[in-house]
């Protein structure tokens, strides 16, 4: 269909792109990578399907938002999935299963598994900062689609080399910061553990919704000392409060790294690790209105969704949010992209 017969009000052509537009790359401001990759999940998995289960439940949201108005208007592409990513994924995820159930340091054959998993990991890193950066170079926008927590590392990546001094708004009910977690060094649950050693130009990581940490992370998040702010939902004041002390550890120019399972169990019941509390749909929406009215958002990612086995839910809450995340993200560069590099 082409854009001068697409009606945003009729029901989603189910042969059109993500939300039923017709846009092509070169049409979008916006372009969406997904990102099927779940190699070192341990608990709950899923999340490999959630790009595709996202984008065909995409169809059931209205393309008039009544927050953010029409973010459909400036283009929204997303691409398809890598092959290589694919292929991987399924390979290494094998590979890592086998690590998981057994000693790698008492059987040679685990301890190879091992590293091919972590190169596997490598590999999907190198290919998300890549495609990233050529899109960054184009001009586009970029929102990076999971699979689990650790694809967005690349995007973060690609995004710090562009902007420079940039924060990271980070949504998850884990703090994200091991070391390493059964032997991966690119496992889930370190990825926020990597964008501070590994990437230089992240000035500033502010954690919100955290509510499952071990002690290790609690070290690792105080030894950064200004760097790393972590707002647990359980401290103290008013939402409009926290959100106000996020803004002002923010710089001024911020990736949003959103976990679906940030927000309460009930809105993500399929996600890998759910925990009991969380924000709730309202909370996530206001925290993203008020960092795109303070804040230039560069660049973001949703992951960790993952479908039920007979419904939608998840996938339907998914591309809500992800919509959410283009919206909010569109405004806050109309209000304060003046201040980006081009």
């Amino acid at each position: 269909m082409s854009l001068a017969k697409f009606d945003p009000n009729a029901p989603a052509d189910p042969n059109a792109g993500i939300y039923g537009l017709p846009h092509t790359l070169e049409q979008s401001k916006v372009v969406l990578i997904p990102v099927p990759f779940e190699v070192t999940t341990s608990y709950g998995g899923g999340t490999s399907m959630g790009p595709m289960a996202i984008r065909s439940a995409s169809a059931q949201v209205d393309l008039y938002d009544g927050e953010t108005g029409k973010p459909y208007s400036s283009g929204i592409f997303m691409m398809e999935q890598a092959p290589k990513i694919v292929s991987s994924n399924k390979s290494a995820r094998v590979r890592a299963k086998r690590v998981i159930n057994g000693t790698v340091d008492e059987n040679h054959d685990l301890g190879k598994d091992l590293e091919r998993v972590n190169a596997a990991c490598e590999q999907m890193n190198e290919i998300v900062q890549e495609t990233t950066t050529a899109l960054l170079q184009k001009h586009k926008l970029v929102g990076v689609i999971g699979g689990d927590h650790s694809v967005a590392f690349g995007s973060i990546e690609a995004h710090a080399k562009r902007y420079h001094k940039i924060g990271v708004l980070h949504v998850d009910a884990h703090a994200d910061l091991r070391e390493a977690y059964e032997g991966f060094v690119w496992s889930h649950a370190s990825v926020m553990y990597n964008v501070l050693h590994r990437i230089a130009d992240v000035r500033k990581l502010v954690q919100v919704g955290i509510r499952d940490f071990c002690e290790q992370e609690k070290r690792e998040a105080e030894k950064w000392g200004r760097r790393v702010t972590m707002l647990r939902l359980s401290s103290s004041g008013s939402w409009q409060h926290l959100c106000q002390r996020l803004i002002e550890d923010l710089p001024e120019q911020v990736y949003i790294s959103f976990d679906i399972d940030g927000l309460e169990p009930s809105l993500c019941p399929h996600t890998g690790t759910p925990v009991p509390g969380g924000l709730t749909w309202r909370e996530a929406e206001e925290l993203l209105s008020i960092v795109a009215e303070n804040r230039a958002i560069v660049g973001f990612d949703l992951c960790e969704v993952a479908p039920g086995k007979s419904d939608e839910w998840d996938a339907n809450v998914g591309a809500r949010m992800l919509y959410k995340l283009i919206g909010y993200t569109l405004l806050s560069r109309h209000k304060h992209g003046s201040s980006l590099p081009r």
